[in-house]
């Protein structure tokens, strides 16, 4: 599957936000980019582990990542926590830019729900992405609200419902409309729901598609 291309994914900086897959989805697209030769970074504006398999970068300065670069076209980076955990990295957002083909970050946290509401801090998207892709997980519809989504209570403000609240396209459509926060939507586990998936694709009227990185799937 070409995620690559089905996401339009460009040079430079791109943002990944939401719920239902955005790790899986970094390092989708990362293994693709790089399997066409591409030099990939992967990394993180908020909190993620390490990517199991993939020469990851904590050290301060660029040589570590001109060194793990020479090494592989996929490489993680980012400054480790006393939880395991990876932050940000220590080099500025555009010195990754300049020493990676690509870079793909992730931008929020969703508490391994399929939903996800932003609170005012967030999602931290680096000045320097030029596209946001907001994943929604299929795997959250016909649940109520407050099961499904992180900040339930936003979620619901945001689509103008209640907390209890059974997840509908509709729904889904009016929350990612009122948060605006993104460029291109994929909907995600659209193998647990085909027709909700695709519901949403056609409420959003945007650059939206629905699909399983599971399956390696556009549906």
């Amino acid at each position: 599957m070409d995620w690559v291309r089905t996401l339009e994914i460009r040079t430079g900086v791109t943002a990944v936000i939401g719920g239902g897959g955005k790790t899986t989805l970094l390092r989708t697209l990362g293994e693709e980019l790089a399997e066409a030769g591409c030099k990939v970074l992967l990394c993180t504006t908020t909190k993620i582990f390490p990517f199991e398999g993939m020469p990851c970068v904590t050290e301060k300065g660029e040589d570590a990542l001109l060194a793990a670069r020479a090494r592989s076209g996929l490489v993680c980076a980012g400054t480790l926590l006393n939880n395991g955990k990876l932050t940000a990295p220590a080099v500025p957002m555009a010195r990754l830019e300049a020493l990676f083909d690509y870079v793909l970050v992730e931008a929020d946290g969703s508490a391994h729900l399929p939903l996800k509401a932003h609170a005012p801090h967030e999602p931290v998207i680096p000045a320097e992405a030029s596209q946001t892709i907001c994943v929604v997980g299929a795997s959250g519809f016909g649940k109520p609200i407050q099961e499904a989504a992180h900040r339930p209570e936003l979620y619901a403000a945001l689509a103008g419902a209640a907390a209890t609240d059974i997840v509908t396209p509709k729904l889904v459509a009016a929350a990612l409309k009122t948060e605006n926060l993104h460029h291109r939507v994929l909907v995600n586990q659209a193998e647990l729901a085909v027709f909700e998936a695709k519901e949403l694709v056609i409420l959003l009227d945007g650059p939206a598609v629905a699909g399983s990185l599971k399956l390696g799937r556009i549906f």
